[in-house]
């Protein structure tokens, strides 16, 4: 059944999600005998996603804006008391967007796959998996309401699980993976409890009941409720989207292969909780208190993330840094309100694009320096590596937002709305976008400048790879790793203007996010573009100064505390450790000792007592008729007494 709309195609949203769940199960139920072409199978069920999502798309361009919003029911999926939930799939500007960038940044990443795991024994696996990984994150983005949505929420967690800890043959990668399944498990039980009171409070989980009766819930149960489903919708966007405090896990899932950062950084997982507090605007609006702090997490995130990309070595783990940072102008942008809700998903699909290029340039990178992570072991790449560096590179000017590529179009603008408001919160939201602009700058500019720039910090076929050393020999990668990395460019540099001409992209989403009043910023426009453009090219200056120009030693100089601290993550590991692993640990201990002392001691004490009791009263049955007669004996007189007793 679908809801009153003209879309001609809203009945093939199943098959959206369909397509790579079948090649998923394809791969991994058939399992050696599709090892030869099972990787062009994955490629091939991605490829077909995108065509049915675009032929979706070109309809619902067609379909005027007051009827791009349907949803297509497959049927009654839970009916059980006063809990009825439908199969349904939601097909609207927002989902549409989200399932284009998914297909196709997916599909690109796909075909890159094929030759950077051409070696890999199981490969056919890892695309199984990374099949698994886009249907569960289009179920995640189609279904129509919260409970459908976890169902894929759940399974972009699993597919995470299972290709940040591919390589589980080494330990620190399997535990790399177990860190960011329980990390999100946290998140997921804020998305539990969220939907238990969404279901106390409207009857329903479906969005189409929910949101429309959110502002009349805050009426109807209390603003504290509508508070509380809030906070509990922001603590699981902080566990898929790594925003504080749950942030700890995404650097170490740079373990697993480079395609796999690709797709979670810039295509599925950590845009996961982004999606979930956009759609969920209208219960964030009832909510005042709860969207401040979503602000106020974007804010601190966003800075706790280019603070920690200024120190880090490892090429990788410098750009999840710099995905920590981006999820939180989006996040900052999304606790906006209305004013906010486009403009975060506008930076959301252009960092999908810049972000997919940077992390698949990494690979090109580590496929030429015997997958060798460390920037201070790289140097004078540019001449070697021409596409690459030319690609990185349209993503590198993409980020730090300098115009006319993309970054400069969407993040622009959220430094311009974080601008906007009465009394503390513009200055506070907005000094602290325009700082974090200029961070990114430094930081990025530091990771192009130490990778392409500079002297040559290695010598050709340095290492044996016997002693585990990597193998340098630098060489362009292949073209099946080249071309998704010039399309990805491309979109680097085209997108964010096109997408902004008009506010063409605003008007997108209206049907979903609503239409909001343009409201000034507390600075004019023109001196908010310009501070922030200084700040790009001081912060890009410095880097060129320091690892361009200078020469950058191969082992980490002593430094400051505040850049040991940036080295190690801000200690969050160990504030982790202290504040919740150590006193789980320590809780666990002392239940299992009172389990065993006080529980279990008790009931075994009991029997144990029993059992003596028995071995005792045993002792009695000896064989010798005597002994009984004397029992009898013993037991009529005390009978007699006890007569003699009574009748006195």
């Amino acid at each position: 059944m679908d809801t009153q709309t003209t879309m001609q195609t809203l009945s093939l949203a199943p098959w959206l999600v369909a397509t790579p769940m079948i090649g998923a199960l394809v791969l991994l139920v058939a399992g050696r005998r599709t090892d030869r072409w099972g990787h062009w199978l994955g490629v091939l069920a991605s490829a077909a996603t995108f065509v049915v999502g675009l032929v979706m798309l070109l309809d619902m361009l067609g379909t005027p804006a007051d009827q791009r919003v349907g949803t297509h029911t497959v049927g009654t999926w839970i009916d059980a008391g006063a809990l009825h939930v439908d199969l349904g799939f939601q097909v609207d500007p927002l989902s549409m967007t989200f399932v284009m960038l998914v297909t196709f940044v997916g599909t690109l990443i796909h075909v890159y796959s094929v030759a950077y795991m051409d070696h890999d024994v199981d490969r056919r696996r890892f695309f199984g998996y990374l099949n698994l990984f886009v249907a569960a994150m289009l179920l995640l983005v189609l279904a129509d309401s919260y409970l459908l949505l976890f169902v894929g929420w759940e399974g972009v967690g699993l597919a995470s699980f299972l290709l940040i800890g591919f390589w589980d043959g080494k330990r620190e990668n399997a535990v790399a993976g177990k860190k960011a399944f329980v990390m999100n498990r946290v998140g997921d039980m804020g998305l539990i409890v969220a939907m238990m009171l969404l279901l106390a409070t409207f009857g329903s989980l479906s969005f189409g009941t929910v949101l429309p009766a959110a502002g009349e819930g805050a009426t109807a149960a209390g603003q504290g409720v509508m508070t509380a489903i809030g906070l509990m919708l922001l603590l699981a966007a902080c566990g898929k989207s790594a925003q504080l405090p749950l942030q700890a896990w995404l650097g170490d899932a740079m373990a697993g292969p480079t395609p796999v950062s690709a797709l979670i950084h810039a295509a599925t997982m950590v845009t996961a909780g982004v999606y979930l507090l956009v759609r969920s605007g209208p219960i964030l609006e009832a909510a005042p208190d709860a969207q401040l702090v979503v602000t106020i997490v974007g804010a601190l995130t966003l800075l706790f993330g280019a603070v920690v990309g200024t120190a880090k070595d490892d090429i990788k783990k410098a750009l999840a840094a710099s995905t920590m940072s981006q999820i939180g102008y989006m996040m900052l942008a999304a606790g906006l309100g209305p004013i906010g809700y486009a403009f975060a998903i506008f930076h959301l699909l252009t960092h999908g694009f810049f972000k997919a290029g940077l992390f698949l340039g990494a690979g090109s990178v580590m496929h030429a320096m015997g997958d060798d992570v460390n920037m201070r072991r790289f140097g004078g790449l540019a001449r070697l590596l021409p596409v690459t560096a030319i690609t990185m590179g349209l993503g590198w000017l993409a980020i730090l937002g300098v115009p006319p590529f993309s970054g400069f179009w969407s993040k622009d603008k959220i430094i311009e709305a974080a601008f906007v408001g009465e009394g503390w919160r513009p200055w506070v939201f907005g000094l602290a976008a325009l700082l974090g602009a200029g961070i990114t700058a430094y930081y990025m500019s530091r990771l192009f400048f130490m990778t392409f720039a500079g002297r040559r910090r290695w010598r050709p076929d340095e290492g044996s790879g016997d002693d585990g050393a990597p193998v340098r020999h630098p060489h362009e990668a292949p073209r099946l790793m080249t071309w998704p990395m010039i399309i990805l460019a491309a979109g680097s540099v085209f997108l964010g203007g096109i997408l902004a001409l008009g506010d063409r992209f605003v008007t997108w989403l209206e049907p979903v996010t609503g239409h909001a009043e343009h409201h000034e910023p507390v600075l004019p426009v023109w001196l908010l573009m310009t501070l922030t453009l200084v700040l790009v090219v001081l912060g890009a200056f410095l880097a060129f100064r320091q690892y361009a120009v200078a020469a950058v030693p191969v082992e980490p100089p002593p430094a400051l505390a505040v850049v040991r601290a940036a080295r190690v993550d801000l200690y969050q590991d160990a504030v982790n450790e202290s504040l919740v692993m150590r006193p789980g640990q320590y809780l666990t201990r002392a239940l299992v000792y009172s389990d065993r002392t006080a529980v279990d001691g008790g009931w075994l004490g009991l029997a144990g007592g029993i059992g003596r009791l028995g071995a005792r009263l045993r002792r009695m049955q000896n064989g010798y008729v005597r002994s009984y007669a004397a029992t009898m004996l013993g037991g009529l007189g005390v009978v007699g007494l006890v007569v003699w007793v009574l009748a006195s």
